[in-house]
């Protein structure tokens, strides 16, 4: 007789192993089924990006450097003398012609000593009269043989004497006279008055300054190139300045290279002389100078397009696989920006297609429907 607890435990045994069975054949019949999600089963959903097919075309070999804009025709004005400032006859913004009197200087001391040096002048005039009448009496009673020879040799050292202190004195008030001049300053070109920092009652030294007169116009584009790059410098490479937006705002060509380095800095310092036409540069303005070196065949990719990952830059291509088209990602080696692109040095060839959006959504290997720039649709890849 078996005990009814055992029936018991028997009976439930047996159903859990029918359950047991029966989900060991449902996994197993899922596992054999391929989800719909699979790219391996092409279920993935293809996702539609934007391509631009890559082509060969002339890249510029070029450096972009700091320059600073500099005129010929920039004057910084400051005093060849010292004192206080009396009149200011000008304002900032004025056009004024070459001459044109800036400010006034007190004169009064040197005033002074021009009239102090004048009358020593005149003194010594009278002093040279006097000595004059001395020779000629002395002569005359040297041919009478009244006088020995010693006293008109006097009379002619005197009078030379009298000559030489006299031209002495007239250069000295010539001098003082010029540096009466310095006392009103003028502008030394035409142009247009800068800021004036100066104000009446100012006491001014030559390091003052006192403002600037800039006539507009060319200006020169001053360029430091490393030594190391200078042997490809030459007269007439093209130059280009760039803006602030990266865009050519004046184009121009080397005019000068000079023939030493820079000792501190080991540059050598190349000019390019710039129209400026429209007036839009301006002196001691800091601009991205591109020096133009020459041009070679490659192709270029969208900056947008190019993923950097460790120092590394890939970018995805669309490429032909089976019966679809499928993003492949990428490592390249690219070079300058040109515009809005990369130079490719390596990674890209003439005929890939280069995948423009959607780059955060893509992973090596997804399936891609390619709409190329421009309208087209395919998957054509390459």
């Amino acid at each position: 007789m078996v005990c009814p607890r055992w029936k018991q435990i028997g009976r439930f045994r047996v159903a859990v192993g029918a359950a047991g069975l029966l989900g060991f054949a449902v996994l197993a019949a899922g596992c054999g089924k391929t989800s719909a999600g699979d790219p391996a089963a092409g279920g993935m959903q293809a996702m539609p990006v934007q391509v631009q097919v890559a082509k060969a075309q002339k890249i510029p070999d070029a450096t972009e450097y700091l320059s600073i804009l500099k005129s010929r025709h920039s004057a910084t004005i400051n005093p060849q003398v010292e004192g206080q400032i009396t009149k200011i006859f000008v304002k900032s913004g004025d056009h004024v012609r070459a001459g044109t009197p800036l400010l006034q200087i007190d004169p009064l001391k040197q005033e002074a000593t021009v009239s102090s040096q004048e009358a020593s002048r005149l003194a010594q005039e009278a002093n040279l009269r006097y000595a004059k009448v001395q020779l000629d009496r002395e002569k005359k009673l040297f041919e009478a043989g009244v006088v020995a020879k010693q006293e008109l040799d006097n009379a002619q050292t005197n009078y030379d004497s009298a000559v030489a202190q006299l031209r002495s004195l007239e250069q000295q008030v010539t001098q003082q006279q010029v540096q009466l001049h310095y006392y009103s300053v003028t502008a030394p070109n035409d142009g247009i008055v800068g800021d004036i920092p100066v104000r009446v009652g100012d006491r001014v030294a030559v390091t003052t300054l006192l403002t600037t007169v800039d006539e507009p116009g060319a200006v020169e584009a001053y360029i430091y190139v490393p030594a190391d790059r200078a042997r490809d410098l030459r007269l007439g490479v093209p130059v280009h300045l760039i803006d602030a937006v990266g865009k050519d705002s004046a184009d121009s060509r080397i005019t000068f290279v000079s023939p030493q380095v820079d000792t501190e800095t080991q540059t050598v310092l190349a000019k390019a002389t710039v129209a400026n036409a429209s007036q839009n540069l301006r002196t001691a303005q800091q601009v991205r100078a591109q020096v133009v070196w020459g041009a070679h065949e490659g192709t270029v990719i969208p900056i947008l397009a190019v993923t950097r990952i460790n120092g590394e830059f890939f970018a995805f291509l669309a490429e032909k696989e089976g019966n679809g088209t499928v993003a492949r990602q990428k490592l390249l080696k690219v070079g300058d920006t040109v515009g809005n692109d990369y130079a490719v040095l390596d990674g890209i060839k003439p005929g890939d297609h280069i995948i423009t959006s959607g780059l955060q959504f893509l992973r090596d290997g997804a399936p891609v429907v390619e709409q190329v720039q421009g309208g087209d649709k395919g998957g054509a890849g390459k």
